[in-house]
């Protein structure tokens, strides 16, 4: 079947951008002349990250979301309190993030929002939380906020477990390698859920802008940073390895480039 290319932008945030230049049948091909709007990637079904669109998904999130006046939080149990499945836990770090939420409104800080990833570690098999957060709130509060209910009597917290906090450190390409470090190896294990607040990516078809020997050209050649500057004004390659080539004999070649403001890459 005759085919095209079609160039997808993705945009998360203003700073963050993924290109992805792939063939596409007639079938699909947008109306010439006709811009595509602007539309927003709609979230995964599958929650778990061995799905690979889930994960890809879950990466351009964070980087849409969070920045370094934001959290990552890290959520460990007590042997008194350690959940015995995964539903268990959500159910607990549920409870923190409400207490979180009612914090944050208390201390007239913008609403919460927050993407956590519930992780079954492979060796000892002890589950434990993994949270991008905005920030606001001191460490001290938060850690009495991970806390199982009083008992009657009881003067002192009954702390759930250890948190660590710590501000995010974004590089150019985001907060890929962070995002990237919690979804690999997932083997069914993690799951993540993000709160309803949060921007989504959106992204723009442009059916017109490459042909087919031009993407040969390019993915053979494999151009060096100068070119994708000039492809794309304002903005420059996240990283060395931030072009990916792909060739299939039945379908041709693909290329799959993620991209950072010039001004956030100083």
């Amino acid at each position: 079947m005759r085919s095209f290319m079609r160039e997808k932008k993705i945009y998360c945030g203003n700073q963050y951008m993924e290109v992805d230049i792939f063939p596409c049948t007639f079938m699909q091909q947008a109306r010439k002349g006709k811009r595509a709007k602007k539309k927003k990637i709609s979230v995964p079904k599958q929650r778990n990250l061995n799905d690979k669109n889930a994960r890809r998904y879950f990466m351009q999130l964070v980087k849409t979301n969070f920045s370094k006046e934001d959290l990552h939080i890290v959520l460990t149990y007590k042997d008194e309190f350690l959940p015995s499945t995964v539903e268990e836990a959500e159910k607990i770090v549920k409870n923190f993030l409400r207490r979180v939420k009612d914090r944050r409104h208390k201390e007239k800080l913008e609403p919460l929002k927050y993407i956590v990833v519930t992780e079954k570690g492979e060796e000892n098999g002890r589950i434990h939380h993994h949270l991008f957060m905005n920030g606001g709130l001191d460490r001290s509060i938060l850690q009495a906020l991970w806390s199982a209910r009083r008992i009657k009597g009881e003067k002192e917290p009954r702390y759930l477990g250890k948190l660590d906090a710590h501000y995010l450190k974004p590089k150019k390409n985001g907060l890929d390698d962070l995002a990237a470090y919690l979804s690999k190896s997932p083997e069914g294990k993690k799951r993540w859920i993000p709160s309803k607040n949060l921007k989504k990516p959106v992204s723009r078809n442009n059916d017109f802008k490459y042909s087919k020997s031009e993407v040969a050209r390019i993915a053979k050649a494999f151009p060096d940073i100068t070119y994708w500057e000039k492809k794309y004004r304002g903005w420059t390659l996240a990283g060395e390895c931030d072009i990916k080539v792909i060739y299939n004999e039945n379908i041709g070649w693909s290329i799959y480039a993620k991209l950072c403001r010039k001004e956030s890459a100083t």
